[in-house]
């Protein structure tokens, strides 16, 4: 039996999550609150409304709110999820609109702010941050998306079984398309609209928000492409030496002589730039081994 949930993290949304859940529930056969550790009555108005609510007892982490969500999901057996936010920033009335292209064999369905030229009523500073960390999110993992932090997404069954999280903060969606692009899930994106007029929108700055998952993307890139940290620069390194070592050559035959400062940062330039590139080869085979190991103990 085909089974679609509606799965939320929440952190004391008990102003608006009984809207939020009333919402999905027109949509899908179940929804799930994670709750991360609320102070107020977030969980009693959940489980009164009939989700299947799982609780941290402390708040660590939008990350883990969405582990939790992937895990309830496999646990409930669902073919579908939606990952909604329990703020009331989207709205559930599209959430049909995001599980329409699973039909059609997609695996990963982002809401999108600015897709098709949307996005007119996202403030400047938000645009500018999330633009960003779209270009280092496609670089750390080669998926090309409008909104790789959009936190309304439908996952099918395949993305569900493979996606596993690790990161506990506000990162773990970048996490998420990351391990997309490992285990070539396909993907696209659809219209969303998101409300910026509400209360207590966001748990967290976004001038916070925004350097603290750049720095995760960078550290998972760092992991994940080698080659962007050490051959890429390497060889521009080793490349220059080479060059200026061509130039200095030439200058001696026409009877120059070799300067001892240009000499010596000529033979560093091409003797770390080598090394660079072959630490980054390494790395790169030995990155690939690690996630083939770990598809495969997750299969």
């Amino acid at each position: 039996m085909s089974v679609t949930i509606a799965a939320m993290p929440a952190y004391n949304e008990a102003h608006i999550i009984a809207e939020v859940i009333k919402g999905c529930k027109k949509y899908v056969d179940r929804v799930v609150v994670v709750d991360d550790g609320s102070t107020d009555n977030t969980v009693d108005i959940a489980e009164s409304l009939g989700a299947y609510v799982v609780c941290h007892g402390t708040n660590i982490g939008y990350g883990a709110a969405l582990k939790n969500c992937f895990e309830a999901a496999r646990h409930l057996g669902a073919n579908a999820m939606v990952i909604i936010d329990s703020d009331g920033q989207h709205d559930p009335s599209e959430i049909p609109k995001l599980l329409e292209p699973l039909k059609n064999g997609f695996d990963l369905v982002i809401g999108s702010r600015f897709v098709n030229g949307n996005g007119k009523n996202v403030p400047i500073y938000r645009k500018f941050g999330m633009k960003v960390l779209d270009v280092a999110t496609y670089v750390a993992g080669g998926l090309n998306v409008t909104d790789s932090q959009s936190g309304f997404r439908a996952y099918g069954k395949r993305a569900i079984e493979n996606i596993h999280l690790y990161d506990t903060d506000m990162s773990a969606g970048s996490e998420i398309l990351i391990q997309a692009g490992d285990f070539n899930l396909k993907f696209t994106e659809v219209e969303i609209h998101c409300r910026y007029d509400l209360d207590n929108c966001s748990s967290e700055h976004p001038f916070i928000h925004g350097p603290r998952v750049l720095f995760r993307i960078l550290k998972d890139m760092e992991y994940r492409r080698p080659l962007y940290y050490f051959a890429f620069p390497g060889m521009i390194m080793a490349s220059t030496g080479f060059l200026m070592g061509l130039k200095f050559l030439q200058n001696y035959y026409m009877g120059g002589y070799l300067r001892f400062g240009p000499t010596l940062l000529m033979v560093m330039l091409t003797i770390i730039g080598a090394f660079m590139v072959f630490t980054g080869i390494i790395l790169h085979a030995i990155s690939r081994m690690i996630v083939l190991n770990e598809h495969i103990r997750k299969q």
